[in-house]
């Protein structure tokens, strides 16, 4: 596993002229991920609910025709047969309907208006879901890349010190201790090395889950990057935001205003209807003995009234199913008005003290680069033993490290606040693409 991890990290670490960014992996995404495309579909079916409501406001028109075969004998009661006609019937009806008050027709109408209007919220909630997920899949690869190089860089550290205290060992400057905490170290570094190569791995195929292919170099965070306050920089203000524009809010929303029109619709079932019928058609038929077979052309025109009167119970029935419906639509609302509420809080704070953190992580970094120069001095001119290098050689490392993962999270914090308030799209991942150098593959 170690070998394969190797072959599938070295091109990363080639540094191409062109690295792929967030935005190139974005766009593969959203050609090739199953899921965002699953949604695209259902968008699709969800508009068809607008022509499908509005067909119960149009006429229809249908077109109906038979032929019957009859056999009769006609008898007198004396018992004397008069005739055995045997003949073939035959017709056709072309009927025209046009609803002239179908209230349950008028509010499916609108509630397919706002099913349509559900299924691109949906979508829109797909989209941004995409976004998150193809930035952590490529912010996981980005850090695991950067935790493997610093396991790499500690491991070489160690190694270094593991021969030097061998050495002295060997001349008699060091004791025996020296080198079998060295050597412990060094054992801890390679087992280190190997599960971190895995996690890359792990990460690598989950990357190219949603992209449909393998992803290549990755450009890597500039240098000299900066990470920005959110705009507005007050926490009341995005809660706000999320409570009213969440993407979730927007759909449990239609869903609520879906089920109030509900009730109305079922309450309908009260109510007359009232429908113009047009008919134009001909039929065949056997009159009598004398007449024979008559053809027959008609046409007419009506209104045609229907009022229910009792069915059972089934319409007071529906209504009060629609009305608890109603009820829990609202409940359903007020939580996700909650829950955007408490996201919107989440990811603000992650962002604040994501900030504070990196600015922290930053200045560690460079007193731990300072205190390791500062021990491989002391250990240099006997004030110092291995220990405290290989203490310092270690603080390095787990600073990197923590300071890639705060960078990665803040960044990632960024585009979950704007998630939590519906406005999270491609102008949100073109601003952290800025921040990533495509020349420098991770």
């Amino acid at each position: 596993m170690k070998k394969l991890a190797w072959m599938l990290l070295s091109p990363l670490l080639a540094s191409p002229l062109h690295a792929a960014d967030l935005m190139q992996v974005y766009r593969a995404a959203q050609d090739n991920d199953p899921t965002f495309a699953a949604a695209r579909a259902t968008l699709d079916a969800g508009r068809e609910k607008m022509p499908q409501g509005r067909a119960g406001l149009l006429p229809s028109l249908t077109l109906s025709g038979n032929t019957v075969w009859n056999q009769n004998e006609i008898a007198a009661h004396n018992g004397a047969t008069f005739a055995k006609p045997n003949f073939n019937s035959n017709g056709y009806q072309l009927t025209l309907s046009q609803p002239l008050f179908r209230w349950q027709n008028w509010v499916t109408y609108d509630q397919s208006k706002i099913q349509v209007a559900q299924a691109e919220a949906n979508f829109a909630q797909a989209r941004q879901d995409l976004i998150l997920r193809v930035a952590q899949a490529y912010f996981d690869v980005t850090y695991t890349i950067e935790n493997l190089r610093a396991v790499r860089a500690n491991k070489t550290a160690i190694a270094q010190q593991l021969e030097s205290a061998k050495k002295n060992f060997e001349v008699g400057t060091a004791t025996i201790t020296d080198s079998h905490e060295a050597q412990a170290r060094y054992d801890l570094a390679i087992a280190q090395e190997i599960a971190a190569e895995s996690d890359f791995e792990i990460k690598q195929h989950a990357l190219q889950a949603i992209i449909g292919r393998e992803a290549g170099g990755l450009a890597a965070p500039r240098k000299d990057a900066e990470l920005t306050p959110p705009q507005p920089n007050d926490m009341n203000q995005w809660v706000a935001a999320a409570e009213k524009d969440s993407i979730t809010v927007q759909i449990q929303q239609a869903a609520a205003d879906i089920a109030a029109r509900e009730v109305d619709k079922q309450r309908a079932g009260h109510y007359p209807t009232v429908d113009l019928v047009a008919n134009q058609g001909y039929s065949k038929s056997y009159a009598s003995t004398t007449l024979g077979m008559l053809d027959t052309d008609y046409k007419n025109v009506g209104l045609q009234l229907n009022i229910p009167l009792y069915l059972g119970g089934q319409v007071v029935s529906r209504q009060r199913e629609a009305a608890a419906n109603r009820s829990a639509a609202q409940s359903n609302l007020e939580t996700a008005r909650r829950g955007a509420a408490l996201a919107a809080r989440q990811y603000y704070l992650g962002v604040a003290n994501g900030l504070a953190q990196v600015r922290a992580l930053k200045a560690a970094l460079v007193s731990s680069q300072s205190a390791l120069e500062s021990n491989k001095l002391g250990y240099e001119v006997g004030v110092r033993i291995n220990i405290d290098v290989l203490n310092a050689e270690n603080q390095v490392y787990v600073t990197r490290r923590d300071l890639a993962k705060a960078t990665l999270d803040t960044l990632l914090s960024q585009l979950r606040l704007k998630a939590a308030v519906g406005s999270l799209g491609d102008d949100d991942v073109a601003q952290i693409n800025a921040l990533l150098d495509p020349g420098t593959a991770q």
